[in-house]
């Protein structure tokens, strides 16, 4: 594994977020598990959208991430964008003697949404479903951004979160969480003010906590531990503690085979220049200020790459925060029936009945090791191929000068009843928008699974931490530690068959995904996850 600059970078993530302990990631309340939605009878999984609304504090990565999410915005039903503070950025509050740290301002969001109203008429030529300018514009609010955990003040943002978690919709909601979750707080302590003491309190706290899901990318602030999770216990949690780093400021920590597309010279064939929406995509020395942002943290400066020879010119910046709108995309990986399958979102591990983590590891064949973060980065390149490919609907004249996904199902089914020693044979059929030859691949998520084949004793998770933050967790192999050992046959082809193993024990679950890839410009992907459960 190669770790260029490691010394120099990791001191750099630790001065960009000294102040931020583990101590303020523990769950101080459990969180209902993920509905589940499946028919065992169906060939392909329905497409799902997901209902979600965005708060962020506005840091560059969190920017870099709004960019992607506006050209992946028909794919989710986007409810809400709210300015909110964090640890890290505020506004500050002349009145109360409150200076300003790092705050961007309010503006950034408004030209992006404008960038996007030049975007949409070539976006809608490549898909259904893309928001309208003005409704985006609609649903921008700016919420607590005063000061880190400010939740006292009633805001525009915090009431209409309050207004949204209180709708008649019943289904998930999932409350994005970018930045610190004092807007997200404000909001349920002015539910809980309104109604706390009214004969309906506990109907109406049933129906909130029933609906939402806070999908948190590190806790910014304290108002989750200190009142979210000791006040709204039931609320289900999904908390990225650490994986998100490795799509954020170390993504040169890990192994150097995931880092191919998040390169200067991948960005610059690929990003750069594909019109105004992405003109406003920071990357390492492109020149770019974010106004309000320390000097030190400008990275678009010559003099930030004169100081950090690890970039080059165009590199990747960060998108820490886009993990958690990766987890709604449904590309037939199936992560939101279950956070412990595993996606472009990351795999999670159900921690208590309400809450899940990224403790789970997953076996990074590069690094010949178990890590936690590579249930992300293992995707890193599937997902960057569908960025570039998105960033070419915002320039291609017609729907025929771009490539779109294929799609694939399996026409046994997706949930399967299988015998121990049984040989199970699956068929894939795929098809393309655009004509192009297809190939596949099939594959066990054998981390996935709950059967286990190895029977040595494992060893023990090390975390990797660096000034009281974890970047990592992983752990090596045992001695005589086996991997994925059912053997596919037919693994390239249309048609896979294997054996269930005999020891497997009933209840046991096998995970296989075939993946169904385009030969045209980025060579797209579909997937599709079959889950057979011995008998």
């Amino acid at each position: 594994m190669k770790r260029t600059g490691l010394i120099v970078l990791l001191l750099l993530v630790c001065a960009i977020f000294a102040g931020c302990t583990n101590s303020s990631k523990e769950e101080s309340g459990p969180a209902s598990e993920p509905k589940t939605d499946t028919d065992t009878d169906t060939k392909t999984a329905e497409k799902q959208k997901a209902r979600t609304v965005i708060t962020t504090d506005g840091e560059v990565d969190d920017m870099n991430s709004v960019l992607r999410y506006l050209l992946y915005a028909n794919e989710m039903n986007l409810e809400g964008i709210v300015l909110t503070s964090s640890v890290y950025h505020y506004a500050g509050d002349k009145d109360k003697g409150i200076e300003p740290f790092r705050w961007t301002g309010t503006e950034w969001l408004t030209n992006m949404i404008d960038a996007y109203e030049d975007a949409y008429p070539n976006l809608e030529k490549h898909a259904d479903g893309y928001p309208k300018p003005d409704y985006l514009r609609s649903i921008t609010k700016i919420g607590n951004i005063s000061n880190v955990g400010e939740m006292e003040q009633e805001t525009d943002g915090s009431q209409f979160l309050k207004e949204l978690f209180l709708n008649d919709d019943d289904s998930d909601l999932y409350v994005q969480t970018w930045g610190g979750t004092n807007t997200t707080a404000r909001a349920l302590k002015s539910i809980e003010e309104e109604y706390g003491k009214s004969d309906d309190w506990e109907k109406v706290k049933s129906k909130v906590s029933d609906k939402l899901v806070l999908y948190i990318i590190l806790d910014q602030d304290d108002s989750y531990s200190k009142y979210i999770a000791k006040n709204w216990p039931n609320i289900r949690i999904i908390n990225d503690t650490s994986n998100f780093w490795h799509f954020a400021y170390a993504w040169q920590l890990h192994s150097e085979e995931l880092n191919t597309k998040l390169t200067g010279d991948w960005h610059k064939e690929n990003i750069v220049g594909h019109g105004p929406l992405m003109d406003m995509y920071a990357l390492m020395g492109d020149g770019k200020m974010i106004e309000g942002e320390l000097f030190e943290e400008q990275r678009g400066t010559e003099e930030y790459l004169k100081k950090n020879p690890q970039y080059n010119k165009y590199d990747f910046i960060s998108e820490g925060d886009s993990p958690s709108f990766f987890y709604l995309i449904d590309n037939g990986l199936r992560s939101l029936e279950d956070p412990t399958y595993g996606g472009w979102g990351g795999r999670f591990d159900a921690v208590s009945s309400k809450v899940y983590k990224n403790t789970v590891t997953d076996f990074n064949v590069y690094a010949n090791r178990y890590e936690a973060e590579y249930s992300l980065t293992r995707w890193f390149d599937d997902i960057q191929s569908d960025f570039a490919a998105r960033a070419d609907w915002l320039t291609a004249e017609s729907y025929e000068d771009a490539n779109h996904n294929p799609t694939v199902e399996v026409t046994e089914g997706l949930d399967l009843t299988v015998e121990k020693g049984e040989k199970v044979t699956l068929h894939a059929k795929g098809s393309d928008p655009d004509g192009d030859k297809l190939s596949f691949k099939w594959w066990r998520y054998f981390e996935a699974d709950t059967y286990e084949e190895s029977k040595v004793a494992k060893k023990d998770t090390v975390p990797e931490v660096v000034d009281g933050l974890q970047l990592g967790l992983q752990r090596e192999l045992a001695e005589g530690e086996t991997t994925d050992t059912i053997e596919l046959t037919g693994k390239d082809s249309d048609t896979v068959s294997f054996t269930v193993p005999d020891d497997a024990k009933s209840g046991d679950t096998l995970h296989i995904i075939v993946e169904v890839q385009d030969d045209g410009a980025h060579e797209l992907k579909h997937y599709q996850r079959v889950i057979l459960t011995v008998n």
